[in-house]
């Protein structure tokens, strides 16, 4: 199965994540299909850059997004159901 998912990247307690298209067999920070955008929640609000044309495509293409994926999709604009 695909999953869209966070990848942990960034120094010891300065994180930012990738979203990722992954298949779920694979370990968290291991490798990826596609990087489809990213996560900083360490900014103020928080950053978040997601290529939506791809997201779109790979939620289309049956990739299931995690709970905390969705939730950054959807404040991003992007249609997950």
């Amino acid at each position: 199965m695909v999953k869209i998912r966070l990848t942990r990247m960034g120094a010891h307690k300065r994180p930012f994540y990738r979203i990722i298209v992954c298949d779920s067999r694979n370990r968290r920070d291991g490798r990826c299909i596609e990087i489809i955008g990213n996560y900083n929640p360490l900014k103020e609000p928080s950053e978040i850059n997601i290529n939506v044309e791809k997201a779109q495509k790979w939620i289309g293409n049956g990739a299931q997004p995690t709970d905390t994926v969705k939730k950054l999709l959807q404040k991003a604009g992007v249609q997950t159901a």
